[in-house]
């Protein structure tokens, strides 16, 4: 039996089944219609399209998504929901339910198994203890996924957006907008959940580019230089680079010249580059790297 799910209906499916909701799991259910409609309009979903939700829950937003695109392919953790799933969900010929770990799964091979597509969509409340490694896992390992419109905690959707130089600038957002063109779409309170969280939410867009946000010859390189440069904020970049013993073997002097070669501030702090400077650092790495 499809519909919307109410908070009502939820906790009578959940006592029917003797299910327990899981903190540990972010099991944190959207029981408000609203915010469930906004979200599929956000998606801008085609008849044709293909979409993949990571944690259905109890499948209200699995719902709305099925009566919108062409399949929905639904990737659940919790055996223990698959009956609940089956009464909201079950009668949906277009829904495909997975029970994996969606750390694990590759998406593009199972997308093409079930359906066919190359080309698909991420649309999901996600979990919030894998919400970081996740949307890393499909951007950097899922060619396939081409928008992602996501709820995540509000503190994350800040991190996705930051501009160099705040405190929430970090090498997650530096990875997020070098394969995509994130923004926060709107905010959504804790009320709307259930079991209520102890933060707020956002509902937010990741586009993916036609091509990364800069040129890099090694992106494994570009990477390696990021995140070093935020593994000790509160020191200079030469220091931090240095202390993060990026390359054995390089001293702060080391660093030092690098840096100036580059056209950046060994003085600076790595949350001040842009992914330019970022680029620019990695690119006099690499033939310092060749011609050592």
């Amino acid at each position: 039996m499809s519909g919307e799910l109410s908070l009502g209906r939820l906790k009578a499916i959940l006592e029917k089944h003797n299910i327990r909701l899981r903190r540990s799991l972010g099991q944190n259910f959207l029981v408000d219609g609203n915010i469930v409609r906004k979200i599929v309009t956000a998606s801008r979903l085609a008849p044709g399209d293909v979409v993949v939700e990571i944690g259905p829950g109890a499948g209200n937003l699995t719902t709305a998504l099925a009566a919108t695109c062409a399949h929905v392919v639904a990737v659940e953790l919790d055996r223990r929901l698959l009956p609940v799933l089956e009464e909201v969900i079950g009668g949906l010929q277009n829904v495909t339910l997975v029970l994996k770990d969606a750390l694990e799964v590759d998406f593009d091979r199972l997308v093409a198994g079930v359906t066919g597509a190359a080309v698909y969509k991420v649309v999901a409340n996600l979990p919030y203890y894998i919400t970081t490694p996740l949307i890393i896992h499909l951007l950097r390992g899922q060619s396939g996924v081409a928008e992602m419109v996501l709820m995540v905690q509000l503190e994350v959707a800040e991190r996705l957006v930051a501009a160099p130089g705040s405190k929430d600038y970090g090498a997650f957002t530096v990875t997020v907008q070098y394969y995509c063109r994130p923004e926060i779409l709107f905010r959504v309170p804790r009320t709307v959940f259930f079991p209520q969280p102890e933060v707020d939410s956002a509902v937010v867009r990741l586009t993916r580019r036609e091509k990364p946000g800069v040129t890099v010859d090694d992106e494994a390189l570009f990477f390696t230089l990021v995140r070093g440069a935020f593994a000790q904020r509160r020191k200079t970049l030469a220091n931090a680079l240095a202390g993060a013993r990026v390359f054995p073997g390089w001293t702060r002097a080391t660093w030092e010249e690098v840096l100036n070669q580059a056209g950046i501030d060994p003085r600076c702090r790595g949350e001040t580059l842009n992914l330019e400077e970022f680029a620019a650092l990695a690119r006099v790495c690499r033939q310092r790297l060749v011609e050592s």
